[in-house]
């Protein structure tokens, strides 16, 4: 019995000592983890608030800085703050439903999360790891004093690695990360019709009658929720002065200028993702050839919890690890997908360089890290540089194989190797002699003067950069060389252009001429609607009755040929779906209008809260818009121009005017929830300063984080 004694002695003793190490090491932690954060007193930090409601944060440095973002936005969204994260953790499903679990399961399979885990103290300075930690205090912080707000109890705390995850999500989205999961779990593998939105262009001095170098930031997203732009200026004594947008829970400004440089993103279109079709063993399960060998693929389960009501259940996909990594089971086999977006963990830390860059080189520098794994970029600065790139990271993939397609997933000879196209072997214009460079999600081969462009043949094939124009890039060149020399007055023109021009390209805008070909002699019950509409002047400013009849028909044809699956070949519509949509869009304006002649600001408007204004725009309009089914007959607006900066680097110095789609905040209780919405629909801005002193001089009030 004396020696079981002094045995549990011996080991409790051990057990002690063990627990005593434990022990340290985590108050070491502790006192590490707090050190940090003791530095940043908010006593420091200036959230400075002008007439617009806008935030304007100073403080000495960059991490207090980050700290000050965070509780600012918070403070005007934190809603959507909390969305950007809750698929990191796992709880979209929990708050959101069904949809919401997609998020999370698509989080999960792509095991950003491990990516993170293996990478964040190895391939992120030691300067942004301190600012994204101070980013996400703030956000801690603001949690702990808001608790009401909320989304799930087991969010918060939030760390920088889920910071930092939540990016890469972000920014694969605007790569379509979610497309071969679509194609896959649909069993479709098919090419996906290429997304809208977007425009950035700019001019330089040898085109300017002012001799001013001119940007357009103009992106078209969402006019709501976690795609959604909030404006913000950021100020350190460490070199940042930023004024542009970014999303709530962004780290730094995404897209806007500082007093030196400015540039605009829009979505690009290049081969980001990749699917490979696996030879699968006649008799084995879950065995898999490649180069001759069998092999087992790993099994794992994505896990996530729906919400149904007042309950929650779980819910589970299996997923399967291949020598090409993440693969995925349908009916019609096993398919590995390779994705762009998960091969980095840099996308934050490339845009807080981008905001500090002082120059061309320092912005090249930036974009050498090649975090940010798409998005085209169009850049100005006052030494009248402007520069367009098609931005991507991507594999230098064999040529020998069509990546257009679905690769065969037994070879070594297609997976994606660890070596990636540096920033100039990809589409890049530097002062072209046109003097103008352009982008609106369209061919990188069309992005200047024709004598200026770059030939297909200039840029690796297997990089998979599209062709053709868009009707929006038609429009824009059809303006822009209207005009030998422009002013500022010509260049708000042709941003805010609102005209389906002579040369239509995009596939709905195609049925255009379909539609107005519609024979009244043929039809008499379309006698009126067709005069109306045959009379249009292809305008869609509010007082268009005919954009009326467009914007109604080209939705009930949408729907008609999607039936028969024939959305992506626009040119084959039929004269009986002509004529179906036609008869839908008079049919509604009787209805809810009472005549077919409707000004087009009154069936769409922009709405939010108990403000409605009649808006103009529509699919692939320079100034475009798209919308949704309202009240009444009506239609709201969703998305299209959001966030439009307008920027001119004179002599003088920097000028910026700038509008959001609503105001600054998205709460109704706030003055700015709808405060900016009559100046965007009469495509005028506000004037914008990064002047500091004239910021805290004209402000409506200044406080400090928890104040």
């Amino acid at each position: 019995m004396k020696h079981r004694n002094d045995l549990k002695i011996h080991l409790f003793n051990r057990l002690t000592a063990t627990m005593r190490k434990l022990i340290l090491v985590l108050l070491l932690n502790a006192v590490s983890f707090s050190t940090a954060f003791t530095q940043i007193n908010p006593e420091h930090i200036e959230i400075i608030r002008d007439k617009w409601g806008v935030p304007h944060i100073y403080a000495p440095t960059d991490v207090e800085v980050a700290y000050g973002l965070a509780w600012a936005t918070a403070e005007d969204d934190f809603k959507t703050v909390q969305e950007q994260l809750l698929p990191i953790k796992s709880l979209m499903g929990s708050v959101q439903g069904k949809d919401g679990a997609i998020a999370d399961i698509l989080v999960q399979m792509l095991e950003i999360d491990s990516l993170v885990e293996a990478r964040y103290d190895t391939d992120l300075s030691p300067q942004f790891k301190k600012v994204a930690e101070a980013y996400v205090a703030g956000a801690n912080a603001y949690a702990r004093a808001h608790p009401e707000e909320v989304l799930h109890k087991g969010l918060f705390p939030v760390s920088a690695k889920e910071l930092v995850a939540g990016h890469i999500l972000g920014a694969g989205l605007l790569t379509s990360i979610q497309s071969p999961f679509t194609k896959v779990f649909s069993g479709s593998i098919t090419q996906d019709e290429v997304p809208r939105g977007s425009n950035a262009f700019a001019v330089s001095r040898r085109k300017s009658k002012e001799n001013q170098t001119y940007l357009a930031i103009n992106s078209h997203q969402p006019l709501e929720g976690p795609a959604s732009w909030y404006e913000v200026h950021l100020i350190s004594d460490e070199g940042t002065n930023i004024l542009g947008a970014t999303f709530a829970g962004g780290v730094a400004v995404f897209h806007g200028a500082n007093e030196h440089l400015g540039w605009a993103h829009t979505v690009n279109h290049p081969d980001f993702n990749d699917v490979f079709k696996l030879t699968m063993h006649p008799t084995e399960k879950n065995t898999y050839k490649f180069d001759g060998k069998w092999l087992k693929l790993e099994k794992r389960k994505a896990k996530t919890k729906v919400k149904i009501g007042p309950i929650k259940i779980s819910v589970s996909r299996p997923y399967y690890i291949s020598k090409y990594g993440l693969t995925l089971q349908n009916d019609n086999g096993y398919y590995a997908i390779a994705v762009a977006a998960n091969r980095s963990i840099k996308q934050a830390e490339q845009w807080y360089w981008m905001n500090k860059a002082t120059n061309l080189e320092e912005f090249r520098k930036a974009l050498d890290l090649q975090g940010i794994p798409g998005t085209n970029i169009v850049y100005a600065d006052k030494e009248d540089n402007i520069f367009y790139v098609s931005n991507s990271r991507l594999p230098k993939r064999n040529p020998n194989y069509d990546w257009t397609k679905v690769l065969p997933g037994d070879t070594s000879a297609t997976l994606w190797p660890n070596e990636y196209f540096p920033l100039d072997s990809l589409p890049l214009y530097l002062n072209p002699e046109s003097g103008y460079v352009y982008n609106t999600n369209h061919s990188p081969f069309y992005a200047t003067g024709e004598k200026d462009n770059l030939k297909p043949t200039d840029v690796n094939k297997t990089l998979g950069h599209p062709h053709v124009n868009n009707n929006r890039s038609l429009r824009f060149k059809e303006l822009i060389d209207q005009y030998d020399k422009l002013d500022y007055e010509d260049f708000k023109r042709i941003k805010y252009d609102q005209f389906y021009g002579e040369k239509l390209y995009d596939n709905r805008i195609i049925n255009l001429h379909g539609l107005m070909e519609v024979d009244a002699a043929k039809y008499p019950d379309l006698k009126e609607t067709l005069n109306v509409f045959q009379n249009w002047d292809h305008k869609t400013d509010t007082t268009a009755e005919g954009a009326s009849i467009f914007i109604l028909s080209i939705r009930k044809l949408t729907s008609l040929m999607r039936s028969r699956n024939a959305y992506k070949n626009w040119g084959e519509g039929k004269e009986d779906e002509f004529v179906a949509a036609l008869r839908y869009a008079r049919d509604h304006l009787m209805k809810h209008f009472g005549t077919v002649k409707v000004p087009f600001g009154e069936l769409q408007r922009h709405v939010r809260g108990d403000v409605s204004l009649a808006i103009g725009g529509g699919p692939e309009i320079l100034a475009a818009m798209y919308s949704s089914p309202g009240e009444n007959g009506r239609f709201h607006s969703r998305a299209g121009d959001s966030y439009i900066s307008l920027v001119r680097f004179t002599k003088d110095g920097v000028l910026l005017e700038t509008v959001n789609a609503y105001g600054a905040s998205a709460k109704e209780s706030s003055p700015h929830y709808t405060d900016q919405m009559q100046m965007f629909v009469r495509h005028e801005r506000k004037m914008m300063t990064l002047d500091l002193q004239k910021v805290r001089k004209e402000a409506e009030r200044i406080y400090h984080p928890g104040k």
